[in-house]
């Protein structure tokens, strides 16, 4: 099993209050979020732009795992994860990514392929109960 650590301190009432973000590694060290980060235009971070942030990572080393089964290596992988937050009901209700692959001598079709097998297969994409939506272009 491969245990990773994520830790956050938090002081205060829900809009007044403010909190303190970590991870293990020290990436992230005492990173400031709040409501105003969240719900506003705060200076700082918030849950769901750390979760892009980790979906898209998840999903672009899957891509590049499952490119490996079609004979296809990249140059370069970009993704960006948009998570959507429903503020009324507090619910995370939609991830879209949006992926740039250039793959030398790549074949469009098997990229797509490729490119849905991450989307569905990927560590995080399994953590949402969400619908998760792709667009994917072979650059």
């Amino acid at each position: 099993m491969i245990h990773k650590t994520g830790s956050a301190k938090w002081s205060g009432g829900l809009k007044d209050g403010k909190g303190f973000i970590s991870t293990e590694t020290g990436v992230l060290s005492d990173q400031p979020y709040g409501f105003n980060t969240r719900f506003e235009d705060g200076k700082g971070t918030n849950p769901e732009e750390l979760l892009g942030a980790a979906h898209a990572a998840c999903f672009s080393m899957a891509l590049s795992n499952i490119l490996g089964d079609y004979d296809m290596v990249a140059d370069s992988i970009e993704t960006t994860a948009k998570v959507t937050l429903d503020p009324g009901s507090l619910t995370i209700t939609k991830v879209h990514l949006d992926l740039t692959a250039s793959i030398p001598g790549g074949d469009d079709a098997k990229f797509q392929e490729a490119a849905g097998k991450a989307k569905e297969g990927c560590p995080v994409s399994k953590l949402f109960d969400a619908e998760i939506t792709l667009d994917a272009k072979l650059a």
